[in-house]
């Protein structure tokens, strides 16, 4: 008699396979922490606008939860690991939202040397079970190169990324204080962005 194709064995492994899938699914990060943290630089501190229009001030009405900003105008990614600790990890962190590199970009620094420095902020937050979101930053003419290594950082940690938080907003006076730097309206939509983002996890 011709044997059946879809035989005991091969339907064993058939339904096994489909539970491996099942199983190795991509899960949503167990979260530990209590805070919400935006760490960068003159992005965060919300530099062009008053304190209270600042994208964590936003967000914090946004999502009616308290929101602690983190910012430091001018610092590159050298000086934000060097407050790593005392800015973010004593402080209980949850969800961490990024704004690093532009200042790196703008003084002509390696890009090997600030992703090195990036990617050890990023590990670090998330050996604390605390989910990781980075605004990305990319300008046309003095790029090089730092926007792929953005793509690249996420991929390599499994942070969420947001490719070009300033995507829409260069060029617009109605958006911009100055060449590099939002106004409130520019603000609320970086604010927007890190929202939709970390909106599944809160």
């Amino acid at each position: 008699m011709k044997k059946s194709f879809f035989d005991f064995k091969t339907l064993t492994t058939f339904l096994s396979c489909l539970l491996f899938v099942a199983c190795s699914s991509s899960e949503p990060p167990v979260l530990s922490g209590d805070n919400i943290i935006c760490f960068g630089d003159s992005l965060t501190y919300g530099s062009g606008a008053s304190r209270d229009k600042s994208y964590p001030a936003q967000l914090s009405e946004m999502i009616g939860e308290p929101v602690i900003n983190a910012g430091i105008p001018g610092d590159t990614t050298a000086d934000a690991l060097q407050r790593l600790e005392t800015d973010v990890l004593e402080r209980s962190p949850r969800i961490v939202l990024l704004t690093l590199g532009g200042n790196d970009m703008k003084n002509g620094v390696d890009k090997t040397i600030a992703f090195k420095n990036l990617r050890q902020i990023v590990k670090a937050i998330q050996a604390r079970n605390a989910l990781v979101v980075i605004g990305g930053v990319k300008m046309l003419f003095w790029d090089r190169g730092y926007a792929a290594e953005y793509e690249k950082l996420a991929d390599e940690t499994g942070a969420l990324l947001i490719p070009n938080v300033l995507k829409g907003l260069v060029g617009h006076n109605d958006l911009m204080s100055d060449a590099i730097h939002p106004n409130e309206a520019g603000y609320e939509i970086m604010a927007k962005r890190f929202h939709k983002a970390i909106e599944p996890y809160l």
